[in-house]
Protein backbone atom coordinates (compact mmCIF):
# COMPACT_ATOMS: atom_id res chain seq x y z
CA UNK A 1 0.00 0.00 0.00
CA UNK A 2 1.56 3.46 -1.05
CA UNK A 3 0.91 6.35 1.81
CA UNK A 4 0.40 9.62 0.28
CA UNK A 5 2.89 12.75 1.27
CA UNK A 6 1.70 16.06 0.75
CA UNK A 7 4.19 17.47 -2.26
CA UNK A 8 5.94 14.15 -3.31
CA UNK A 9 4.69 12.50 -6.41
CA UNK A 10 4.55 8.93 -6.29
CA UNK A 11 7.00 7.46 -8.51
CA UNK A 12 5.36 5.04 -11.30
CA UNK A 13 8.16 2.91 -13.10
CA UNK A 14 5.93 2.20 -16.23
CA UNK A 15 6.73 5.97 -17.31
CA UNK A 16 9.73 4.98 -18.09
CA UNK A 17 9.58 1.25 -19.86
CA UNK A 18 8.93 2.70 -23.44
CA UNK A 19 11.26 0.17 -25.26
CA UNK A 20 10.72 -3.67 -25.59
CA UNK A 21 14.55 -4.35 -24.68
CA UNK A 22 13.72 -2.50 -21.20
CA UNK A 23 10.53 -4.14 -21.03
CA UNK A 24 11.84 -7.35 -21.45
CA UNK A 25 14.88 -6.94 -18.85
CA UNK A 26 12.71 -5.84 -16.19
CA UNK A 27 10.72 -9.63 -16.69
CA UNK A 28 14.13 -10.81 -17.13
CA UNK A 29 15.06 -9.37 -14.20
CA UNK A 30 11.87 -10.65 -11.87
CA UNK A 31 12.15 -14.05 -13.47
CA UNK A 32 15.69 -15.01 -12.25
CA UNK A 33 14.34 -13.49 -9.06
CA UNK A 34 12.46 -16.60 -8.43
CA UNK A 35 9.71 -14.35 -6.55
CA UNK A 36 6.28 -14.87 -7.94
CA UNK A 37 5.15 -11.71 -6.60
CA UNK A 38 7.93 -9.71 -8.46
CA UNK A 39 7.42 -11.62 -12.03
CA UNK A 40 3.49 -10.71 -11.54
CA UNK A 41 4.13 -6.88 -10.50
CA UNK A 42 6.93 -6.63 -13.28
CA UNK A 43 3.95 -7.63 -15.89
CA UNK A 44 1.99 -5.10 -14.09
CA UNK A 45 4.60 -2.41 -14.91
CA UNK A 46 5.14 -3.56 -17.94
CA UNK A 47 1.27 -3.96 -19.03
CA UNK A 48 0.79 -0.40 -17.78
CA UNK A 49 3.45 1.10 -19.89
CA UNK A 50 1.36 -0.21 -22.79
CA UNK A 51 -1.43 0.75 -21.60
CA UNK A 52 -3.74 -1.71 -19.08
CA UNK A 53 -6.79 -1.32 -21.49
CA UNK A 54 -5.16 -2.04 -24.71
CA UNK A 55 -4.07 -4.90 -22.86
CA UNK A 56 -7.43 -6.15 -21.49
CA UNK A 57 -8.36 -5.98 -25.48
CA UNK A 58 -5.39 -7.83 -26.49
CA UNK A 59 -6.17 -10.70 -24.16
CA UNK A 60 -9.82 -10.76 -23.52
CA UNK A 61 -9.29 -10.46 -19.66
CA UNK A 62 -11.04 -7.58 -17.81
CA UNK A 63 -8.86 -4.18 -16.84
CA UNK A 64 -10.09 -4.79 -13.26
CA UNK A 65 -8.52 -8.71 -13.43
CA UNK A 66 -5.44 -7.45 -14.63
CA UNK A 67 -4.60 -4.72 -12.07
CA UNK A 68 -6.09 -7.61 -9.52
CA UNK A 69 -3.31 -10.32 -10.92
CA UNK A 70 -1.05 -7.82 -12.00
CA UNK A 71 -0.23 -5.82 -9.15
CA UNK A 72 2.70 -6.26 -5.97
CA UNK A 73 0.26 -9.08 -4.26
CA UNK A 74 -1.24 -10.75 -7.35
CA UNK A 75 -0.80 -14.17 -8.26
CA UNK A 76 -2.24 -14.36 -11.88
CA UNK A 77 -3.07 -18.40 -13.16
CA UNK A 78 -0.51 -19.57 -15.80
CA UNK A 79 -3.58 -19.23 -18.37
CA UNK A 80 -3.33 -14.99 -17.48
CA UNK A 81 0.54 -15.20 -17.28
CA UNK A 82 0.98 -16.46 -20.50
CA UNK A 83 -1.96 -14.42 -22.26
CA UNK A 84 -0.67 -11.24 -21.04
CA UNK A 85 3.04 -12.52 -22.22
CA UNK A 86 1.63 -13.03 -25.42
CA UNK A 87 -0.19 -9.61 -25.74
CA UNK A 88 2.87 -7.67 -24.53
CA UNK A 89 4.74 -9.43 -27.30
CA UNK A 90 7.36 -11.26 -25.30
CA UNK A 91 8.17 -14.74 -25.29
CA UNK A 92 9.47 -16.56 -22.33
CA UNK A 93 12.65 -18.96 -22.84
CA UNK A 94 14.65 -21.55 -20.68
CA UNK A 95 17.33 -22.32 -20.61
CA UNK A 96 19.87 -24.59 -18.34
CA UNK A 97 21.20 -22.81 -15.46
CA UNK A 98 24.70 -24.77 -15.41
CA UNK A 99 26.12 -27.84 -17.21
CA UNK A 100 25.98 -29.79 -14.37
CA UNK A 101 22.68 -29.17 -14.03
CA UNK A 102 22.20 -30.14 -17.87
CA UNK A 103 24.12 -33.44 -17.39
CA UNK A 104 22.18 -34.33 -14.56
CA UNK A 105 18.69 -33.91 -16.70
CA UNK A 106 20.36 -36.24 -19.36
CA UNK A 107 21.84 -38.57 -16.50
CA UNK A 108 18.02 -39.01 -15.31
CA UNK A 109 16.19 -39.17 -19.10
CA UNK A 110 18.84 -42.08 -19.88
CA UNK A 111 17.69 -43.89 -16.51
Amino acid sequence: MVTSVPGITPYDASEFLGSAEGQAELLNDALRSGNPAYVAHALGIIAKAIGMSEIARRTGIKRQSLYAALDDQGNPTIGTFFSVLEALGLVLKAEAAAKEAAQEVGELAQA
